[in-house]
This record gives C-alpha cells, structure tokens and sequence, in this order.
C-alpha cells in the first residue's frame, strides 16, 4: 500500500474545496442576458431606452446575485427588422427575455419568434387581445390594461353623450399597407350609438421615402370641400405623423370652431412631453390616456433620475418628462429581475429555464410604479382606468374617468367645462359644417297632395320650369332663411317632385336616393325607425267630418234653454221657497191662513208671481223678508239667463251632424273617405276597424262625394279638417274624438346632422309667431264663417252654472226657518211658564237650579193648548170688531211693550175679552 506524504494529503483534500467554491461563486454571479428592441427616433424610443438604463443600473448595483445585461436594437418601425433583431439577439446574444417594440405588428412578428426559441416577450403596445390570446402567443406578456377595445369603447360614449352623428378617422397606415384592425372596430361600434364613419384620412407610414405632407394636405382638403363631419377621431398615429396631421388641419381652418378633435392613447400618452408648438395646432382637443397616480414615492424618485439622464442624453428635446412608455419599461425590468431572484440557483443552460422564467414572471404580484403588477390571460390584471383630458395652452385639464365597467364616473359629461377647439366655450360644437363644394340636397316633394294649399306643385309652361309653393314649401324657405341668419351656412338644394305615397318617400331617404323630404309629412313612429323627423311645425290629427243640416222645429224648444237636471233643480228650490214662507208666514200673516186649499193656494200665487215681481201679499215677517229677497235675486239670475239662451236659440239657425258617431258608422258599416296616399287609410282599417273605405284624391271631390251618397263621412288630418270647413263655411263639421299623433314635420336621413339645426329653426319660428303668420296667409280663406260656423251652438243651461246661487237660497231658507223655529218654541215655553199655576217666573226664592229643571219639565210635557188655550169664536170677533188696527197677530218679535209681564217675552198672546176701566185695562178671567 503505498504511503501519501502530508503535502499530497493537503492539496488532496484542499483541490476539491478550491473547485467547488469557484462553481459555487460563479453560480452566485450569474449575468442574465436581457434583449431590448425600440425605435430609437422616436419620442417613445428614447424613454424606453432611458428607463430601461435607470431600471437596469439599479438592480445591478443592488445586492441581487444574478446582474441584468442590455442589448439594445433599433427596429426603426418597421416588423420586418424588428423580426431580424430578435432573432440576432437570441442567436448571437444568448437573451433570455426580449422587451420593448413600438407596436402591435412588430410585437406580433417577435412574439411568433419567442414561441420558436421559447423566449418571453414583454410588450408595452395595446392590441385587440381576446380572453383566449395568450394561448395564440404563449410567450407573450402585455405589460398595459389597455386594448384598442377599451380605447373605443371610451370613444364612442364620448361621441355618444354628445350626439354627433359622423365621424371621420384618422390613421397611420402600417408599413405593408395593410387595413387598420382599430378601423373595423370603431366602424362596428359607432353603428351601435346611429352614428357612422363618414371619410376616413389613412396617413402613410412616418417611415415612408416620401413626405406625408402632401397626402395629409390631399386628404383634408377633400374633407373641407365635400364632408359635413367635423368630428376627428385620430386613432393610431406616430407623434412625428400626427404633428404634421394637426399642422395642416390648423392650415385649411379645420380646428376652429364646431370641429371636435378626440386624440387617442397613442399620441395622448405624450401630453406631458411633446414639443409646446404642438399645442398651439391642437387646442381645444379631447385626449383619453392611460391613469396612473403621481403620488407614488417609487414614481417620484424615478421621476427624478429620469430627467437629469434623458436631458445628459437627448438634449435637443423641449421636455423631459416620463411617460407611459417610461414607467411600462422601468416596471419591465423590475419584473424580471425579481422573477429570476425567485428563480435561485437555476442554471440558465437547464432546459426548463425558460418555461420557469415565463410562469414566474405571470406569477408576480409586486408594487410598480403605477400599481400593483400582476398579470391574467397575459397582460395585466389591475383595474383599467382612463382619463378624459382636454388640451387648453400648452398643457391640459384633467376633465374626467372612464372604466369599462361603469363608464364615466359622471354620467352627464356634456356639464363639463370643456375649452373646445375655435376658443369654443359657451355651447357644445355641431361637430359638421357645410362642405365648400358641396352638392345640391336632393328634396323629395310629393306631387299628388289632396289639399293644394299645403304642397302645390305645378309645370309653369312660359319659364319651362317646375314651381313648388303651398304652407309646407313656405315653412321650409323660411327656415332656410333662418339658416343662414342663426347659424351663418346656405343649405343649397334642389327640389325633385315624387309621384307615389308617402310610404315610398320614406323609403327613398332610407335608400339614400334623397336627402330630405319636404311636404305635410306626418310624424310617425313607425315612419321613425327608418328616417329622421324634425320638429313639427304645426299639430296633426285624425277626425271625422260629416255634412249638416238644420235643427228641425220643435213645440218644446221652449225647454231647451234649460237642461232636465236644471229644471229639476229650479221646481225644487221653487217649492222649498215656497214651503218656508208659507210656514213662517202663516203664523203671523192672515192672509196666509185658512183652509188647507185656501193657504195652498196663497202659497203657490205668492211664489209663481213672485218670478214676475208682481206678487200682492204682505211679508210680516223680516224671516220670510230675508228667504224673499234672495229668492227674487235668484229668479232675476234665472229669468235673464232664460231670456238670453232661448233667444239665441229662436234666432241663430243651428246645425246638426248627419252622423252622431263612429259607432254608427261601425254598425251600419258606412262609407267613408280618405286620402289614398296617406296612412289615413291602413290606420282606419287596422286601429278603428273600419272595412267600407272609399279613396278620395282630390279636396274637390269631397262634396261631390257626400252629395251623390258614396261617402257618409271623411276622415281628415287635423290641418286638413281646419282649412277644410272653413272652406265650405255651414256645410260640414268634425264630431267625435280627434286621433292624435305627432304633428307635420320635414324627413331627414338617420345620420344627418342637419337635423338639429332644421329643428332649431322651426322652433325659433314658432316663437316668434311667424309660421302662425303663414298658416293666415295659406290656410285661411276669404270666406268668413264667423257668425255660422256650424261647431258653435248655443249651449245649454246646466245645473253646473247655477248651483252655487242655488245652495245660498236653500241655505239661506233653511237658516232662517230654524231661527223662526227656534224663537217661536222659546216664546211658547215662556208663555207656559207665566201661565202655570203652580208657580211665578218671578219668584225670588227659587234657585236657579230649580228654574231650568222646572224648564226642561215644561218641554217635555209641552202641547199647543197649554200654552195658547182654545177661546170662543164670539170673544175672538168682539175683539176684533173693537180693535181691529191695533190688535192684530204678532210676530214672535213685536208684542206690545205694555204687555210685558216681568222681562221681555217674544211671545204670540192669545187675548181674552178686555173691558176698558179709565186708562187701565183689565183682563176677564
């Protein structure tokens, strides 16, 4: 066995521990290759790469085991190189992870290279990416929230809240030329809110041999001289491209007032750091951008570096400000460099690194600049949030916030102050002007109307011209005056005149063959699914008019000026009046006493002569005095009334309907008549089920039509029926319920924004009564039908008109026959008091206590011959006889002064035979 010298035996054992710690050490020093691609012209190039720098030198100096290598690449925008970088970087650079690339197509094309070398990709640019995406490219990670989606979505509510109806888009064109994914998108969506995409302005690549300028220049000049839309959506752009978009726009006036520009994510997201000049070209403009709260203190400190090393680098910039770009590949890095401090002591070279090194990067969840990162489906998972700015000077306001789910957090954002483009401030923007070479609008004018004084259109041979006028041609001029006056454009057009229903011109406008259509158009709401109405200019109904004739004679016409209830309620009163002063009367009045059929008799000449003021009876007492007077007053109100209504009556010659009601024409099934061009007639078979329907073209042939028995009634629109009557004064009138609908308007297509202004017009000449002026001129014939019409008739008395003066007079009465009643029974119960036997009113040794206990007792046994005994007729006569004047009956309140016994009585005495002794009187017991 051969023997080791110690010597041997140290370098033995110390080798091995030498080998292991230098693998050990070089293991613990791992440098990680990290591949950047970017367009380095651009603005988002150079953040990229300066972020990528501060990001990179951090974690570096850290103390992290495993250091980051950079290698950067320039793509120049194009997908071509940005494919060829990548791959040169995987192959000739080892890079584990490649970040960067400026947009969807070169991330695209280096995702697909990922996928083949199994090498994550981390891109910042919004895509269109479905919930299933990741799984096209697995190697993919979207380091934004945002998608060209989520970015249209926020547009078209923009473009919704404020109602502007055409668009036109405005994009880069990628360098193959190739259609734009974002245009179909925005297409899609803007149908769902009625709104289109009128024009669409394609600027050519930034990259592109040729200047721009000169297409941009082509482009807007086309829309200046034959679009409306002055509502610009700039989609997608490169800042160099949408710079010269902006300048010449400024250049043709087409960022003045009642245009409205909405700037994207993409050029939006450079606000805080673009050339100040660019400002001045977009004033007024609406930008969405991706939000992200300042406050953090990570941001802050990033914040800082950044600037001091993008001015050491790009001094020739105005700005130094990070953007979106910066904090998306500053929070890359940091991404990646905890994914492999997660990843430990595995080795690069072990097969399943980069499976590992991807799912630990999805599998972040770490404080960023903006926000926690973490990452679903392959993009970030956070809450998206995206903020509404408007660009005012040479910076912006923050107006509002937009989320996916719940829209803007203010639901009303045409409240917001917004400084639009033209120092636009007091009113929202129409969003559309009148092109400078504009067509002539195409108006359809129905050629076969049933009333001429409406739409007339007739061949003038002497000019070898066709001449429109009627109410509805007028309103339109007017309103194209108004046009010009209140909203400083001409609206050229051309007049076309139609022969077919009224249908078929909506369908026309529909269909585009015409641009409007001006008539006695009705408001539909069925017509309203296919067109666009304006506000009417006067009301629109459906009525039946029918012939009349002559009131026939009648031997009771002298009760018609009162109706039944009326006389009814007059009879009553009458008696009731009757009644009350016949009672009151009779018990102090003579002449209202007697036999029952001498005293009935009294009462009914008292109060039938009364309604002539010529009744002969005395009134005693001031009761019945009161309950006459307010009956007199009553039967003068009734009396004139009468005489007023039935003299009417006797001398206007009234009219009545030949037919009372559509019921009768249901059940009789009638004929009637109606305009076969109109809806009158579908509208009459299916709403008001009638089946005998007879089309009658022309005004004229109406009367014809009533005279010969083919039609029984005719159902005219209300403007119609108006002019109609007063066109044949005493001949027809309207009865029954009037159908409304929506009145007379003009049509417009769906989309048209000239809509707004035309109802804008006709409202403003509502107002200043000038349409009311027209409908005099056009409408109103010579005839004059005042004193005839045949819808006045003199109306009848009812009980409504009186039965306030009816109630005073009952209650009047009742009142005062209740007072009678009441003093009358208080002056017997005295009388019975002074007259009993058993005791004397006037006894002072009796309680009071005892006084009204003695006072109830007499009520309750009270009868007429306690208090007023039966005397003899001879006493009564011999009385009489001696005293006729002075001794009469009484009222209640006129007893002599001298009978008083004790205190005053209101008391009717029955006298007994009185002797005369001197200047005393004694009465006989």
């Amino acid at each position: 066995m051969p023997s080791f010298s110690p010597s041997k035996l140290i370098f033995v054992f110390i080798v091995p521990i030498i080998l292991s710690y230098g693998s050990f050490t070089v293991a613990q020093n791992q440098t990680t290759n990290i591949g950047v691609i970017i367009d380095e012209s651009t603005r988002a190039g150079k953040e990229q790469k300066t972020a990528i720098e501060i990001a990179v030198r951090k974690v570096n100096s850290g103390s992290n085991d495993r250091k980051l290598a950079i290698h950067f690449k320039n793509s120049s925008g194009d997908p071509l190189e940005a494919a060829s970088s990548a791959q040169e970087l995987i192959d000739k650079q080892n890079v584990r992870v490649i970040i960067g690339t400026s947009s969807w197509e070169e991330t695209t094309v280096v995702a697909k290279i990922g996928q083949q070398t199994r090498v994550p990709v981390i891109s910042s640019t919004t895509s269109t990416l479905q919930p299933l995406s990741h799984l096209q490219w697995p190697y993919l990670v979207q380091m934004t929230d945002l998608d060209i989606s989520n970015e249209i979505n926020c547009i078209t509510s923009i473009i919704k809240s404020y109602n502007w109806k055409r668009i036109i888009a405005v994009y880069e064109d990628n360098v193959y030329g190739g259609e734009y994914e974002g245009f179909s998108i925005l297409s899609e969506a803007l149908q769902k809110i009625d709104s289109a995409i009128e024009h669409r302005v394609v600027v050519p690549h930034f990259t592109s041999p040729f200047d721009p300028k000169e297409t941009i220049r082509d482009d807007l000049a086309t829309i200046l001289t034959t679009k409306q839309s002055r509502v610009f959506i700039l989609l997608k752009s490169s800042l160099p491209t949408a710079t010269r978009v902006f300048e010449e726009a400024n250049k043709l006036g087409l960022t003045g007032q009642d245009s409205v520009w909405i700037l994207g994510n993409g050029f939006s997201s450079f606000l805080d750091s673009i050339d100040p000049s660019v400002f001045r070209s977009v004033q007024g403009a609406l930008g969405i951008k991706t939000y992200y709260s300042d406050e953090n203190p990570q941001l802050l400190e990033f914040r800082s570096n950044f600037k001091t090393l993008f001015r050491s680098k790009y001094p020739e910039e105005d700005k130094f400000e990070p953007g979106i770009y910066a904090i998306r590949a500053y929070d890359s890095i940091k991404t990646i460099s905890q994914a492999l401090d997660r990843l430990g002591t595995l080795n690069e070279t072990d097969n399943a690194f980069s499976e590992k090194l991807l799912d630990t990067v999805i599998s972040s969840n770490f404080s960023g600049l903006t926000g926690t990162i973490s990452f679903q489906d392959g993009k970030l998972s956070q809450p998206l949030v995206i903020q509404l700015v408007n660009v005012v000077g040479k910076s912006y306001k923050e107006l509002e916030f937009w989320s996916p789910g719940s829209g803007f957090s203010n639901r009303s954002i045409r409240k917001l102050s917004v400084n639009w483009p033209g120092d636009l401030i007091n009113r929202i923007p129409k969003g559309w002007a009148m092109p400078n070479n504009a067509k002539k609008m195409k108006i359809g004018v129905p050629d076969s109307t049933s009333f001429e004084r409406f739409v007339k259109v007739e061949w003038i041979e002497s000019t070898n011209e066709t001449k429109y006028s009627g109410f509805s041609i007028a309103v339109f001029e007017s309103v194209v005056a108004t046009l010009q006056e209140k909203y400083g454009y001409t609206l050229l057009y051309e007049f076309i005149n139609h022969t077919g229903s009224y249908d078929d011109l909506i369908d026309k406008v529909y269909y585009k063959t015409y641009d409007a259509v001006v008539g006695d158009m009705t408001i539909l709401a069925n017509r309203s699914k296919y067109v666009e109405f304006t506000q009417p200019f006067t009301e629109s109904g459906l009525s039946m008019v029918v012939p009349v004739r002559s009131e026939p004679q009648s031997i009771w016409k002298f009760m018609r000026p009162f109706t039944v209830e009326m006389w009814l309620a007059s009879g009553g009163i009458l008696f009731y009046t009757m009644f009350v002063v016949w009672f009151m009367e009779h018990q102090v009045n003579r002449e209202f006493r007697g036999s029952w059929k001498d005293q009935l008799g009294t009462a009914l000449w008292f109060t039938f002569s009364s309604l002539f003021f010529s009744q002969q009876e005395q009134i005693r007492s001031n009761h019945s005095k009161v309950v006459v007077m307010i009956w007199l007053f009553i039967v003068f109100i009734l009396t004139s009334s009468y005489t007023a209504s039935l003299t009417t009556m006797l001398t206007v010659r009234m009219l009545e309907p030949t037919v009372q009601n559509i019921e009768w024409i249901r059940r009789t099934n009638a004929p009637v008549g109606c305009d076969p061009d109109s809806f009158v007639g579908k509208y009459l078979t299916d709403v008001l089920n009638l089946k005998n329907i007879k089309n009658v073209s022309r005004q004229n042939e109406y009367p014809d039509n009533f005279k010969n028995g083919s039609i029984t009634a005719a159902f005219l629109e209300l403007p119609y029926q108006k002019y109609f009557l007063k066109e044949y004064c005493n001949q027809y009138m309207a009865i029954g319920p009037s159908y409304k609908f929506g009145g007379l308007g003009f049509v417009f297509p769906k989309d048209s924004p000239i809509t707004d202004d035309v109802s804008g017009a006709i409202l403003y000449l509502l107002e200043e009564g000038r349409i009311i002026d027209m409908e005099k001129e056009w409408l109103d014939t010579s005839q004059n039908c005042s004193n005839s019409d045949p819808e006045v008739e003199s109306e009848r008395l009812s009980l409504d008109n009186f039965w306030g003066i009816f109630v005073i007079s009952g209650a009047t009465s009742t009142l005062s026959l209740l007072i009678f009643l009441y003093r009358l029974l208080h002056n017997r119960i005295e009388q019975r008091i002074i007259s009993s036997p058993e005791s004397r009113w006037n006894t002072n040794n009796e309680s009071r206590w005892r006084r009204a206990i003695r006072l109830v007792l007499i009520m309750l046994s009270l009868n007429r011959s306690q208090v007023q005994p039966t005397e003899n007729l001879e006493s009564r006569e011999e009385w009489n006889h001696r005293n006729p004047q002075q001794w009469e009956l009484l009222s209640p309140t006129e007893v002599p002064h001298h009978l008083e016994i004790g205190r005053p009585t209101q008391l009717e005495i029955p006298m007994r035979k009185i002797e005369h002794v001197g200047e005393d009187l004694r009465i006989e017991k």
